[in-house]
Protein backbone atom coordinates (compact mmCIF):
# COMPACT_ATOMS: atom_id res chain seq x y z
CA UNK A 1 0.00 0.00 0.00
CA UNK A 2 3.27 2.04 -0.47
CA UNK A 3 1.82 5.74 -1.16
CA UNK A 4 -1.52 5.31 -0.63
CA UNK A 5 -3.80 7.93 -0.95
CA UNK A 6 -7.24 6.16 1.04
CA UNK A 7 -9.14 9.76 2.42
CA UNK A 8 -9.84 9.85 6.41
CA UNK A 9 -13.16 9.49 6.90
CA UNK A 10 -14.24 13.15 8.93
CA UNK A 11 -17.25 11.61 10.53
CA UNK A 12 -17.05 8.04 12.26
CA UNK A 13 -20.20 6.21 11.91
CA UNK A 14 -21.49 3.31 14.25
CA UNK A 15 -20.98 0.26 12.24
CA UNK A 16 -24.21 -1.73 10.79
CA UNK A 17 -22.04 -4.88 9.40
CA UNK A 18 -23.07 -7.86 10.50
CA UNK A 19 -20.00 -9.55 12.78
CA UNK A 20 -17.16 -10.91 10.91
CA UNK A 21 -15.04 -12.67 13.35
CA UNK A 22 -15.19 -15.61 15.85
CA UNK A 23 -17.24 -15.66 19.32
CA UNK A 24 -13.85 -15.76 20.94
CA UNK A 25 -12.62 -12.79 19.01
CA UNK A 26 -15.68 -10.84 20.07
CA UNK A 27 -16.14 -11.76 23.65
CA UNK A 28 -12.14 -11.27 24.29
CA UNK A 29 -12.18 -7.71 22.66
CA UNK A 30 -15.32 -7.14 25.00
CA UNK A 31 -13.81 -8.10 28.00
CA UNK A 32 -10.77 -6.19 27.43
CA UNK A 33 -11.93 -3.21 26.67
CA UNK A 34 -14.31 -3.42 29.73
CA UNK A 35 -11.94 -4.28 31.81
CA UNK A 36 -9.51 -1.21 30.73
CA UNK A 37 -12.49 1.33 31.60
CA UNK A 38 -13.62 -0.16 34.99
CA UNK A 39 -9.38 0.06 35.55
CA UNK A 40 -9.56 3.30 34.35
CA UNK A 41 -13.03 4.57 36.42
CA UNK A 42 -11.37 3.28 39.66
CA UNK A 43 -8.03 5.30 38.93
CA UNK A 44 -10.44 8.30 38.62
CA UNK A 45 -12.19 7.51 41.84
CA UNK A 46 -8.98 6.61 43.75
CA UNK A 47 -7.44 10.15 42.19
CA UNK A 48 -9.85 12.08 43.67
CA UNK A 49 -9.45 10.56 46.96
CA UNK A 50 -5.70 11.07 46.79
CA UNK A 51 -4.69 7.83 47.01
CA UNK A 52 -2.99 8.21 43.72
CA UNK A 53 -0.65 11.48 43.07
CA UNK A 54 0.71 13.00 40.14
CA UNK A 55 0.14 12.99 36.80
CA UNK A 56 -2.62 10.82 35.59
CA UNK A 57 -3.83 10.63 32.13
CA UNK A 58 -6.99 7.66 31.53
CA UNK A 59 -7.85 5.59 28.40
CA UNK A 60 -11.73 6.21 28.53
CA UNK A 61 -12.93 5.86 25.01
CA UNK A 62 -10.14 4.96 23.09
CA UNK A 63 -10.19 1.26 24.39
CA UNK A 64 -11.03 -0.21 20.83
CA UNK A 65 -6.96 0.40 19.80
CA UNK A 66 -5.95 -1.80 22.66
CA UNK A 67 -8.65 -4.53 21.66
CA UNK A 68 -7.29 -4.23 18.42
CA UNK A 69 -3.46 -4.27 19.17
CA UNK A 70 -4.38 -7.73 20.81
CA UNK A 71 -6.09 -9.82 18.41
CA UNK A 72 -3.72 -8.47 15.32
CA UNK A 73 -0.04 -8.51 16.90
CA UNK A 74 1.93 -11.30 18.20
CA UNK A 75 3.22 -11.67 22.24
CA UNK A 76 6.94 -11.98 20.62
CA UNK A 77 6.01 -8.10 18.93
CA UNK A 78 7.28 -4.63 20.98
CA UNK A 79 5.39 -2.28 22.66
CA UNK A 80 6.32 1.41 23.39
CA UNK A 81 3.84 4.18 23.99
CA UNK A 82 3.18 7.52 25.73
CA UNK A 83 2.07 8.44 29.03
CA UNK A 84 -1.64 7.65 28.46
CA UNK A 85 -1.01 3.85 28.90
CA UNK A 86 -2.64 2.36 31.28
CA UNK A 87 -5.06 0.17 28.85
CA UNK A 88 -2.40 -0.81 26.94
CA UNK A 89 -0.17 -2.13 29.04
CA UNK A 90 -3.44 -3.95 30.47
CA UNK A 91 -4.20 -5.58 27.05
CA UNK A 92 -0.75 -6.33 26.88
CA UNK A 93 -1.21 -9.10 29.59
CA UNK A 94 -0.03 -7.27 32.49
CA UNK A 95 -1.70 -7.78 35.79
CA UNK A 96 -4.21 -5.46 37.42
CA UNK A 97 -3.04 -5.63 40.47
CA UNK A 98 0.39 -4.65 39.65
CA UNK A 99 -0.68 -1.96 37.62
CA UNK A 100 -3.17 -0.61 40.30
CA UNK A 101 -0.50 -0.87 42.96
CA UNK A 102 1.84 1.48 40.81
CA UNK A 103 -0.68 3.80 40.63
CA UNK A 104 -0.66 4.08 44.33
CA UNK A 105 3.33 4.40 44.46
CA UNK A 106 3.69 1.11 45.94
CA UNK A 107 6.41 -1.17 46.36
CA UNK A 108 4.15 -4.04 44.49
CA UNK A 109 3.78 -1.92 41.60
CA UNK A 110 5.24 -3.21 38.17
CA UNK A 111 8.24 -0.67 38.50
CA UNK A 112 8.17 -1.37 42.15
CA UNK A 113 6.47 2.14 42.90
CA UNK A 114 9.00 3.73 41.17
CA UNK A 115 7.17 4.87 37.80
CA UNK A 116 3.79 5.99 38.26
CA UNK A 117 0.86 6.79 36.19
CA UNK A 118 3.15 7.38 33.21
CA UNK A 119 6.06 4.52 33.54
CA UNK A 120 4.80 1.02 33.00
CA UNK A 121 6.80 -1.47 31.87
CA UNK A 122 7.43 -4.62 31.68
CA UNK A 123 10.18 -6.68 29.75
CA UNK A 124 7.72 -10.64 30.46
CA UNK A 125 5.21 -9.20 28.21
CA UNK A 126 7.41 -6.93 25.69
CA UNK A 127 5.69 -3.63 27.04
CA UNK A 128 8.51 -1.12 27.25
CA UNK A 129 6.58 2.04 28.34
CA UNK A 130 4.83 4.27 29.23
CA UNK A 131 7.35 7.43 28.65
CA UNK A 132 6.56 11.01 30.01
CA UNK A 133 8.28 12.84 27.35
CA UNK A 134 6.43 13.19 24.44
CA UNK A 135 7.67 11.94 21.48
CA UNK A 136 10.40 10.65 23.32
CA UNK A 137 8.97 6.68 22.51
CA UNK A 138 9.45 7.36 18.56
CA UNK A 139 13.26 7.31 18.15
CA UNK A 140 13.25 4.96 21.43
CA UNK A 141 10.69 2.45 19.14
CA UNK A 142 12.74 2.58 16.07
CA UNK A 143 15.73 1.61 17.80
CA UNK A 144 14.02 -1.42 19.51
CA UNK A 145 12.84 -2.80 15.94
CA UNK A 146 16.09 -2.26 14.51
CA UNK A 147 17.40 -4.32 17.31
CA UNK A 148 14.37 -7.28 15.87
CA UNK A 149 16.22 -6.48 12.30
CA UNK A 150 19.68 -7.30 14.01
CA UNK A 151 19.05 -10.03 15.34
CA UNK A 152 17.39 -11.58 12.09
CA UNK A 153 13.58 -11.94 14.08
CA UNK A 154 10.09 -12.12 12.36
CA UNK A 155 8.96 -9.62 15.54
CA UNK A 156 8.34 -5.68 14.90
CA UNK A 157 8.04 -2.93 17.42
CA UNK A 158 4.68 -0.81 17.80
CA UNK A 159 5.31 2.64 18.58
CA UNK A 160 2.06 4.63 19.66
CA UNK A 161 2.10 8.61 20.25
CA UNK A 162 -0.65 11.16 19.91
CA UNK A 163 -1.65 13.78 17.44
CA UNK A 164 0.63 16.42 19.72
CA UNK A 165 3.58 14.28 19.48
CA UNK A 166 3.54 14.44 15.63
CA UNK A 167 4.95 17.58 15.40
CA UNK A 168 7.88 16.77 16.93
CA UNK A 169 11.52 16.48 15.23
CA UNK A 170 11.83 13.02 16.72
CA UNK A 171 9.26 11.60 14.19
CA UNK A 172 10.45 13.04 10.99
CA UNK A 173 14.13 11.82 11.94
CA UNK A 174 12.90 8.12 13.10
CA UNK A 175 10.93 8.07 9.72
CA UNK A 176 13.73 9.18 8.04
CA UNK A 177 16.22 6.17 9.45
CA UNK A 178 13.31 3.43 9.39
CA UNK A 179 12.60 4.03 5.66
CA UNK A 180 16.27 4.43 4.81
CA UNK A 181 17.14 1.54 6.66
CA UNK A 182 13.78 -0.54 5.99
CA UNK A 183 13.58 -1.20 10.08
CA UNK A 184 10.39 -3.28 11.07
CA UNK A 185 8.67 -0.43 12.89
CA UNK A 186 5.13 0.04 13.00
CA UNK A 187 3.92 3.71 14.03
CA UNK A 188 0.60 4.44 15.28
CA UNK A 189 -0.99 7.86 15.80
CA UNK A 190 -3.41 7.59 18.44
CA UNK A 191 -5.35 10.94 17.08
CA UNK A 192 -8.56 12.19 19.91
CA UNK A 193 -7.97 15.06 17.86
CA UNK A 194 -6.77 17.80 20.43
CA UNK A 195 -3.45 16.91 21.86
CA UNK A 196 -3.39 18.28 25.41
CA UNK A 197 -5.86 20.96 24.56
CA UNK A 198 -5.44 22.32 21.19
CA UNK A 199 -7.07 21.10 18.25
CA UNK A 200 -5.06 18.97 15.46
CA UNK A 201 -6.42 22.01 12.83
CA UNK A 202 -4.97 24.34 14.78
CA UNK A 203 -1.16 23.44 15.13
CA UNK A 204 -0.91 22.44 11.13
CA UNK A 205 -2.42 22.57 7.45
CA UNK A 206 -2.13 18.65 7.27
CA UNK A 207 -4.81 17.46 9.16
CA UNK A 208 -5.19 13.83 8.30
CA UNK A 209 -1.67 13.43 9.89
CA UNK A 210 -1.41 9.53 7.90
CA UNK A 211 -0.43 11.71 4.89
CA UNK A 212 3.11 12.71 6.90
CA UNK A 213 3.90 9.28 6.03
CA UNK A 214 3.84 10.30 2.06
CA UNK A 215 6.77 12.69 2.52
CA UNK A 216 9.02 9.45 3.34
CA UNK A 217 6.93 7.02 0.72
CA UNK A 218 6.22 5.13 3.58
CA UNK A 219 2.82 3.07 3.73
CA UNK A 220 0.29 4.64 5.49
CA UNK A 221 -3.52 4.89 6.22
CA UNK A 222 -5.82 6.47 8.63
CA UNK A 223 -7.97 4.10 10.57
CA UNK A 224 -11.56 4.48 12.43
CA UNK A 225 -10.45 3.99 16.25
CA UNK A 226 -13.57 3.17 17.61
CA UNK A 227 -14.16 0.05 16.48
CA UNK A 228 -12.00 -3.04 17.41
CA UNK A 229 -12.92 -4.70 13.96
CA UNK A 230 -11.13 -1.51 12.05
CA UNK A 231 -8.34 -1.57 14.37
CA UNK A 232 -7.82 -5.35 13.87
CA UNK A 233 -7.90 -4.97 9.90
CA UNK A 234 -5.89 -2.04 9.87
CA UNK A 235 -2.73 -3.56 12.12
CA UNK A 236 -3.10 -7.05 10.47
CA UNK A 237 -2.79 -5.29 7.08
CA UNK A 238 0.61 -3.03 8.46
CA UNK A 239 2.01 -6.08 10.29
CA UNK A 240 2.17 -8.42 7.16
CA UNK A 241 3.18 -5.68 4.99
CA UNK A 242 6.09 -5.25 8.05
CA UNK A 243 6.86 -8.94 7.96
CA UNK A 244 7.50 -9.19 4.48
CA UNK A 245 10.27 -6.82 4.78
CA UNK A 246 8.52 -4.40 2.65
CA UNK A 247 9.42 -2.03 5.19
CA UNK A 248 7.50 0.51 8.17
CA UNK A 249 4.07 1.53 8.36
CA UNK A 250 2.28 4.47 9.36
CA UNK A 251 -1.23 4.00 10.86
CA UNK A 252 -3.46 7.00 12.01
CA UNK A 253 -5.86 5.30 14.08
CA UNK A 254 -8.75 7.96 15.05
CA UNK A 255 -10.13 8.08 17.98
CA UNK A 256 -11.96 10.12 20.81
CA UNK A 257 -10.83 10.88 24.59
CA UNK A 258 -13.85 10.79 26.57
CA UNK A 259 -12.57 12.74 29.61
CA UNK A 260 -9.72 15.51 29.49
CA UNK A 261 -6.20 15.56 28.61
CA UNK A 262 -5.16 14.52 32.51
CA UNK A 263 -7.17 14.28 35.33
CA UNK A 264 -6.60 17.94 36.09
CA UNK A 265 -8.27 19.41 32.64
CA UNK A 266 -12.05 20.09 32.74
CA UNK A 267 -12.20 20.10 28.78
CA UNK A 268 -13.85 22.77 27.96
CA UNK A 269 -12.23 23.07 24.28
CA UNK A 270 -14.99 20.35 23.28
CA UNK A 271 -19.29 21.08 23.12
CA UNK A 272 -21.16 19.00 25.08
CA UNK A 273 -22.62 18.15 21.39
CA UNK A 274 -19.10 16.94 20.30
CA UNK A 275 -18.27 14.76 23.32
CA UNK A 276 -22.09 13.09 23.43
CA UNK A 277 -21.86 12.59 19.64
CA UNK A 278 -18.65 10.11 20.42
CA UNK A 279 -20.15 8.91 23.37
CA UNK A 280 -23.01 7.45 20.94
CA UNK A 281 -19.61 5.93 19.34
CA UNK A 282 -18.49 4.15 22.53
CA UNK A 283 -16.89 1.08 21.30
CA UNK A 284 -17.78 -0.62 24.07
CA UNK A 285 -21.49 -0.20 24.32
CA UNK A 286 -21.61 -1.01 20.15
CA UNK A 287 -19.25 -4.36 20.28
CA UNK A 288 -21.86 -5.62 23.20
CA UNK A 289 -25.15 -4.61 20.80
CA UNK A 290 -23.30 -6.24 18.26
CA UNK A 291 -22.64 -9.24 20.51
CA UNK A 292 -26.39 -9.31 21.77
CA UNK A 293 -28.14 -8.50 18.69
CA UNK A 294 -26.19 -11.28 16.33
CA UNK A 295 -26.87 -13.99 19.25
CA UNK A 296 -22.75 -14.41 19.22
CA UNK A 297 -23.37 -14.56 23.00
CA UNK A 298 -26.18 -14.44 25.85
CA UNK A 299 -27.20 -12.00 28.19
CA UNK A 300 -26.26 -14.38 30.73
CA UNK A 301 -22.47 -14.70 29.39
CA UNK A 302 -22.14 -10.76 28.99
CA UNK A 303 -23.25 -10.32 32.57
CA UNK A 304 -21.06 -13.15 34.31
CA UNK A 305 -17.87 -11.24 32.32
CA UNK A 306 -19.35 -7.80 33.75
CA UNK A 307 -19.13 -9.49 36.93
CA UNK A 308 -15.46 -11.05 36.75
CA UNK A 309 -14.50 -7.76 36.03
CA UNK A 310 -15.82 -5.42 38.25
CA UNK A 311 -14.67 -8.23 41.43
CA UNK A 312 -11.18 -8.46 39.64
CA UNK A 313 -10.93 -4.22 39.85
CA UNK A 314 -12.08 -4.28 43.24
CA UNK A 315 -9.34 -6.95 43.78
CA UNK A 316 -7.04 -5.01 42.42
CA UNK A 317 -7.92 -1.11 44.41
CA UNK A 318 -7.77 -3.64 47.41
CA UNK A 319 -4.28 -4.82 46.29
CA UNK A 320 -2.83 -1.77 45.93
CA UNK A 321 -4.15 0.31 49.09
CA UNK A 322 -2.82 -3.01 51.14
CA UNK A 323 0.60 -2.96 49.88
CA UNK A 324 3.63 -0.95 50.91
CA UNK A 325 5.49 2.20 50.22
CA UNK A 326 8.63 1.40 49.12
CA UNK A 327 11.80 2.35 51.44
CA UNK A 328 13.88 4.74 50.82
CA UNK A 329 16.52 2.87 50.19
CA UNK A 330 15.25 1.37 47.12
CA UNK A 331 15.89 4.61 44.99
CA UNK A 332 19.41 3.12 44.78
CA UNK A 333 18.46 -0.26 43.25
CA UNK A 334 17.68 -1.04 39.71
CA UNK A 335 19.38 1.68 38.71
CA UNK A 336 21.53 -0.07 36.27
CA UNK A 337 21.33 -3.49 34.42
CA UNK A 338 23.90 -6.54 36.42
CA UNK A 339 22.61 -9.25 34.60
CA UNK A 340 21.17 -10.49 31.29
CA UNK A 341 17.81 -9.81 30.23
CA UNK A 342 16.45 -12.20 27.63
CA UNK A 343 15.02 -9.26 25.31
CA UNK A 344 18.76 -8.10 25.39
CA UNK A 345 20.70 -10.68 23.89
Amino acid sequence: MAGTTAKKTKTVKKSTTKPKYSKETYLSWYTIMLRIRKFEEATLKAYSQQKIRGFCHVYIGQEAIAAGLVSALTKDDKIVTAYRQHGIALSRGMDSNSCMAELFGKETGCVKGKGGSMHFFSAEHNYFGGNGIVGAQIPIGTGIAFAEQYRGTKNLCVAMFGDGAARQGALYESFNMAMTWNIPVLYICENNGYAMGTSVKRTSNVDELYKIGSAFDMSSEAVDGMSPESVHEGLERAAKHIRAGKGPYFLEINTYRYRGHSVSDPGKYRTKDELNAYKELDPIVITENKILDNKIASQKEIDAIKADVVKEIAAAVEFAENSDFPVGSDLYEDNYVQKDYPFLT
